[in-house]
């Protein structure tokens, strides 16, 4: 079957999908899309608040004869349904047999490690891209090591970023770390190395790289560190966009490692914000969880308009190059960081698989379960800085 359709934004009627349409209308391009998802009744009410008519397409995430149609006529899926270990593994092995480039929003590195296990190598001889974690989770920080690498243009021995942020978690983030912990993984969700080829990194590398967070001063950015609750996850996907860079001959230096944290203006700031995570940590596994579900945003339910548009984030990366030459870059966005600039993020990389597919890195044929570095590169970088995403740097510590 030809394939019709450039983009097919699946689970369009949940809270981000809403927004990724949302977003994509404003864009005024020529790309061909349609919205997709498993509710007809949801997908007429998301139909009729577009501006211009679209196509809807219904298909069950456990219905692979409908996922096989949607994917035979899509050059790329965009999928914001989640939890992902529920809802997406046979829309991405659908995507494989069809030939239908793939990315998506989630944050959940177990699934996206059975990913790496059940079908890198398929996708890799196909050569059709899979690419996770194209929300907060995981861009920023990925793409700014990304741009950093290649402005330096010199071998890095370590990068810690630094975040602060304005932003509420989503509902389907809060979903996943509920359900997290009522599943039977094999998988050890501690390793820094998580997402990474075997042998892909030394011993001094995985003892530099471990999640133990100490609360310390920054004097490069007169700044305080503290724990990050999505380093966990940020971290596993910059070393295996080193890892994948590697195998190319673009590493970004042979001792890389890699760091997260949050910034705080103070010690007690800091302090106090490993507190609260510490508690946090705690009551979702103890008997008070579902109460406190009960509290929390539900999977399709999200902040106001006002909310998301004064959100925002803002990235300091402290960087050491081998040669000991230190300096400092700064990322920055507006908009609620779990919302408007998720939607954002996901739409721009939908796109540069279709719009800058000559000049992706690896060209045309590479593909796998790769990371927005690996797969998208400087040409997603370009767009987004196009979309407000600004980067400066160097920046003399």
């Amino acid at each position: 079957m030809q394939k019709d359709i450039d983009i097919a934004v699946y689970g369009a009627t949940g809270f981000t999908g809403q927004l990724c349409v949302k977003y994509l209308q404003s864009l005024n391009i020529e790309a061909k899309w349609l919205i997709a998802g498993r509710n007809k009744n949801n997908l007429k009410k998301v139909f009729h608040n577009c501006l211009d008519e679209i196509e809807i397409f219904v298909a069950d995430s456990d219905d692979a004869q409908a996922l096989d149609a949607l994917t035979s006529r899509s050059k790329v899926i965009l999928s914001t349904a989640g939890p992902f270990h529920r809802c997406g593994s046979k829309i991405v092995a659908s995507c494989i047999k069809n030939g239908t480039h793939y990315v998506d929003i989630t944050g959940e590195t177990f699934w996206v490690r059975s990913l790496i296990e059940k079908y890198h190598e398929k996708a890799s001889s196909k050569g059709v891209k899979i690419i996770p974690l194209c929300g907060f989770d995981s861009i920023p920080s990925d793409l700014g090591v990304l741009h950093i690498s290649t402005v330096l243009n010199k071998p890095i021995k370590r990068i810690e970023s630094f975040y602060s942020l304005k932003g509420r978690a989503s509902g389907g983030t809060i979903e996943t770390f509920f359900s997290i912990k009522n599943l039977d993984l094999k998988t050890n969700l501690s390793d820094p190395f998580l997402l990474n080829p075997k042998d892909s990194y030394s011993a001094q590398q995985k003892y530099l790289s471990s999640d133990k967070i100490s609360i310390s001063k920054k004097n490069e950015i007169n700044a305080w560190s503290g724990p990050f609750i999505m380093s966990a996850i940020n971290t596993r996907v910059v070393r295996r966009s080193e890892a994948l860079l590697k195998l190319r001959q673009k590493s970004y230096g042979p001792n890389f490692t890699y760091q997260e944290y949050t910034l705080h203006k103070s010690w007690f700031s800091a302090f106090k914000s490993s507190i609260i995570i510490g508690l946090l940590s705690l009551l979702f596994i103890s008997p008070l969880k579902k109460l406190i579900r009960s509290f929390l945003p539900k999977p399709g339910e999200g902040p106001s308009e006002v909310i998301q548009e004064n959100g925002w984030f803002t990235c300091k990366f402290i960087v050491e190059t081998e040669d000991r030459e230190k300096s400092v870059f700064v990322m920055h966005g507006k908009g609620d960081p779990g919302y408007k600039i998720t939607s954002k993020l996901a739409i721009e990389s939908a796109l540069c698989l279709i719009e800058s597919s000559d000049s992706l890195p690896g060209g045309s044929n590479y593909g796998g379960i790769l990371t927005s570095a690996s797969g998208l590169g400087n040409s997603l970088i370009y767009r987004l800085q196009r979309a407000g995403i600004t980067i400066e740097g160097p920046l003399k510590s």
